[in-house]
């Protein structure tokens, strides 16, 4: 399965969840997450989606451990299995 197959599953999801899952960009600092999964009542967290198998680059694992010590959820995506189980979490934090 591709990277944006398992996006666009992830996008639907989340908005049968009742919430958004916008593209996130950051022009000037490379290596932020996918996306920003904003759910109701104020719940949110970045998702970092991948390819089956494949790892974050470096780069994105820094910018990972620094939203992470900002008190920011952040998950990695790489099979459709999860997106139940990152959402359920998202929605319980």
């Amino acid at each position: 399965m591709k990277e944006k197959t398992i996006e666009q599953k992830f996008r639907a999801a989340v908005k049968a969840a009742g919430g958004l899952a916008v593209k996130f960009t950051s022009p000037g600092f490379d290596g932020m997450p996918d996306r920003l999964a904003l759910l109701p009542d104020g719940k949110m967290a970045f998702v970092e989606v991948k390819a089956p198998g494949e790892k974050p680059r470096p780069l994105q694992l820094s910018r990972h451990r620094l939203l992470r010590r900002l008190g920011f959820k952040v998950y990695v995506l790489d099979d459709e299995s999860q997106i139940g189980g990152i959402i359920d979490e998202i929605q319980s934090a």
